[in-house]
Parts: C-alpha cells; sequence; structure tokens
C-alpha cells in the first residue's frame, strides 16, 4: 500500500514507513522558511538551547558557533537527526514532547537557568505558560515557520496519508476523505478536526510508534 508523506524516500520517516511494509511517496505539500533571525544573545551564553522540532534545529544550524559550544536539549528523533553530527552530546527528551523538555529541564537543571528556546512561529507555547515565575527562564527566538507549498501540488494516488505536523493534516483533510490519514503527533488530530475530518490513527513522534502504528493497520486490513 501507498502513502504520501512530504519527506523523500532516504529521510529516516520515509525508512520506518517501508520498515511496516508500507511504500512511502513523496509528496512535499508544505515547506519550513527560516526568517533569518539572528539569536537574541550568542548560544553558548544560555545553559542550554531547546529545539522543539527538526525546523527550528535547521534555521539554528547557520547561527552555530565554531565547535558547537552550545548545549542542545531535543525534543525528538527526527529533530536530533536533523541538527546534524556539528552538535556534541546533545540530550534528547524522555519523551518526545515539549512537556519532555520540561521534565529534562527539570531533571538535568533543577536549580533553573537561562535557556533559549527556538520555536516555530505557531508554537503551541507550552513551555512559555508552564515556566512562567519559575527558576528556568526561558528567550523565545522565533526562528521559522511552515506554508503550503505554492502551488499545492496534486495528490498521488494512494491509500493513505502521513501528516507531520497541524498545518499538513489541516491541507491534507478535503483530499483526504477516502484514505486512510494518519498523524505524527498529538496535534496533528487538531488538525485534520480543523479539516472536518477525523484522524485514522496517531503515534507520538518516535520512528519506532510510527513503524509500530501503520504495521498494525497493514494487518488489520490483511486479516479482514
Amino acid at each position: 500500500m501507498r502513502l504520501a508523506l512530504a519527506r523523500p524516500a532516504a529521510h529516516p520517516v520515509s525508512v520506518a514507513v517501508a520498515a511496516a511494509g508500507w511504500t512511502p511517496v513523496d509528496y512535499p505539500l508544505t515547506r519550513i522558511v527560516s526568517n533569518g533571525a539572528p539569536p537574541p544573545e550568542p548560544l553558548h551564553a544560555f545553559r542550554a538551547v531547546l529545539l522543539l522540532s527538526p525546523g527550528s534545529a535547521w534555521a539554528v544550524r547557520p547561527w552555530l558557533e565554531p565547535g558547537a559550544a552550545a548545549l542542545f536539549l531535543v525534543q525528538g528523533q527526527g529533530t536530533l537527526d536533523a541538527l546534524g553530527e556539528t552538535v556534541l552530546a546533545p540530550r534528547l527528551a524522555p519523551v518526545p514532547t515539549a512537556e519532555g523538555i520540561w521534565d529534562l529541564l527539570r531533571r538535568d537543571f533543577p536549580e533553573g537557568g537561562s535557556f533559549l528556546l527556538a520555536r516555530a512561529e505557531r508554537s503551541r507555547g507550552y513551555l512559555e505558560e508552564v515556566t512562567a515565575g519559575t527558576p528556568w527562564k526561558l528567550r523565545p527566538w522565533v526562528t521559522h515557520h511552515e506554508e503550503p507549498a505554492q502551488p499545492m501540488p496534486p495528490l498521488p494516488t494512494v491509500e493513505a496519508v502521513l501528516a507531520l505536523s497541524p498545518m499538513q493534516a489541516e491541507l491534507l483533510g478535503p483530499h483526504s476523505r477516502h484514505l486512510l490519514r494518519f498523524g505524527w503527533g498529538e496535534r496533528t488530530v487538531f488538525g485534520f478536526r480543523k479539516a472536518g475530518v477525523e484522524p485514522t490513527a496517531t503515534c507520538v513522534p518516535r520512528l519506532e510508534a510510527l513503524t509500530a502504528m501503520l504495521q498494525d493497520h497493514l494487518h488489520a486490513k490483511a486479516d479482514r
């Protein structure tokens, strides 16, 4: 069965789709646009830099100092992959969510401190809210935004779609009413619902969870 997603065949997410027994089909319906704004202070001035998405990691890379002196806390495997190998010993959140980053902050920096939060324009703002009035002081740095591809490419012939962000879910909704609709991360649920459809299933943004979800639905179909 063929599944459309906005990643090329060699990308780890597409590889995970193929490992589940599906055929990944690249469908670039959105693009990440860096706003080019420099960090408010040099990255090494903060105790750590928090990265919530691959888009943040891509946007941060041009600002890395020689030797990548800053410490990076990253939300998920995709963000870690996007950061690349130039950064030494980045720390991965135990759960690939903003809540997981918050847990990591409290565990590794119990005394608090000053942190740089690199985020998208439409970030849900959880970390800013939960750290307000606490010893963990976050300095937001809006690095990028996601926007629809122009013109929107026609959906290829597939049996399923995978939304990797709420915007992608919202864009895919009207064109996928007759298809299986999968979401990477809980926030894609809201994107599908905004478009008037329900997701078939969602998973936490972790490659092994994606593979398991897709395998379950492939096996369920085979058993019918």
